[in-house]
């Protein structure tokens, strides 16, 4: 027996979702200031069925926005048969308690939005763990009509304290699982933080920036790492380390990390802080930007401000404007350039510029070498096999029993040749020796 069903009520429905932005004063005016939460919401699965943007002096304290755009919010939903509506800013729980009424349609604010997309896209343990943490602290204070459907022991009679309300219960359930997410996202972190420092004698270099700038596609391009690579948002929520070998210079680990967003939530940055470790711990940078973009520069302030919060934000940095091959007119690459002139243009799509990029990034690699003259005696085999490992060696000279050696070695790996039997003499860029220093742990 078959069953004549419409080919369209086979599919899986897309919510139809309305978007709602609101730009108080003093804050930065974009040209599209929906454009973001447009691409955020298709990523999300959603179909944008229509939008408002509003300017304020500041927010309505029980709807956001003011009364006259609530009654057209109110219109539009209905004339558009909207399924969600989603804010381009952080609402209270009032708020969309009052809104949801007003409007008899799910509301979700900027953060829930990004939160729920993480979700979607968490593929190890690793990133499930941190999603999850960060979706209950951001639900913790809206629990009141949630959580009905949470899924639970119950303790029986004698067990819960008297008069406890479920609502009260539930807060005590996700508190808990809060805590116990910590506890497993400490141990994870803690095992991070030894693998990347197992790696403190490489030279590491972290892909960031802002979301869908097309670090994942500079990767494959830099290394051949196939790694997937999407034109969407958030398309890598797990950090990917590859062999990159420099040519006349040797190996690099180079780190695919998740893609940062105006406004990312605090309690986000937080829970992914062990995924951005590889970042953290990085000797360079490499500023990814979607050169294409006419916000290419809020995007470079809002990476830097989530630099700044990992505490990132002086270590050695190259901006990378990507996507030269995308741009609707020369100009805005010669804006960028006017106020970044250190930036290096590359197309990764079609590999253009990868050759200048190389060569900054080997320059910057280098300015972390010091130049030294190190002497210890012949039968010193643990460092000389360390210099033969680590340095890049000019020359060797033996005198009787002791032997000197005149090399490149990068700075942070000095206190490595520490000894009452070495010497080390740093030199200049001539060549010349510019004084004796045996303790080298502070150069």
């Amino acid at each position: 027996m078959s069953l004549d069903i419409p080919r369209e009520e086979l599919t899986v429905h897309r919510e139809r979702a309305f978007l709602v932005g609101v730009t108080l004063a003093g804050r930065p005016q974009v040209q599209e200031p929906l454009a973001e939460l447009r691409g955020l919401t298709t990523a999300a699965g959603a179909v944008v069925v229509g939008t408002m943007h509003q300017h304020r002096v500041d927010i309505n304290p029980a709807t956001y926005i003011g009364k006259g755009k609530l009654a057209e919010l109110q219109q539009q939903v209905k004339c558009l048969d909207a399924d969600v509506i989603i804010f381009d800013n952080d609402l209270s729980p009032a708020q969309v308690r009052n809104l949801e009424k007003a409007t008899n349609v799910k509301v979700i604010d900027r953060s829930e939005l990004i939160l729920d997309i993480f979700a979607t896209r968490a593929r190890s343990v690793e990133a499930r763990l941190q999603v999850e943490l960060a979706q209950l602290e951001y639900s913790l204070p809206r629990l009141r009509k949630m959580w009905t459907h949470l899924s639970r022991y119950r303790g029986g009679i004698g067990l819960r304290g008297p008069g406890e309300t479920q609502l009260e219960e539930d807060r005590r359930l996700v508190g808990q699982r809060i805590r116990d997410l910590r506890n497993r996202l400490s141990e994870v972190q803690a095992r991070k933080a030894r693998e990347v420092n197992s790696r403190f004698e490489e030279h590491t270099v972290s892909l960031v920036g802002y979301t869908n700038a097309g670090k994942s596609t500079l990767m494959n391009a830099l290394t051949g790492a196939g790694v997937r690579a999407e034109d969407q948002l958030f398309s890598t929520l797990d950090t990917r380390t590859r062999q990159w070998h420099l040519k006349d210079w040797g190996k690099v680990l180079l780190s695919d990390t998740v893609g940062f967003i105006r406004d990312l939530p605090h309690h986000l940055v937080a829970s992914f802080r062990a995924t951005l470790e590889e970042t953290r711990q990085a000797r360079l940078l490499l500023h990814v930007v979607d050169a294409s973009n006419p916000a290419a520069e809020e995007h470079i302030r809002a990476v830097n401000r989530v630099l700044e919060e990992l505490g990132c934000d002086e270590k050695r940095c190259i901006l990378v404007l990507n996507k030269i091959d995308q741009l609707p007119d020369r100009s805005y690459l010669d804006v960028l350039q006017n106020h970044h002139p250190r930036a290096v243009a590359v197309s990764a799509a079609n590999k253009v510029g990868l050759d200048q990029l190389r060569a900054t990034v080997i320059e910057e690699l280098s300015a972390d070498f010091a130049e030294a003259e190190v002497e210890t005696s012949s039968g010193n085999g643990r460092l000389l096999a360390y210099l033969a490992a680590h340095a890049d060696i000019h020359h060797r000279l033996y005198d009787d029993q002791r032997v000197r050696i005149r090399c490149s070695l990068p700075r942070h790996l000095l206190h490595h040749i520490q000894g009452p039997d070495v010497d080390v003499r740093f030199l200049d860029g001539d060549g010349c020796v510019r004084g004796e220093h045996t303790d080298v742990s502070k150069r």
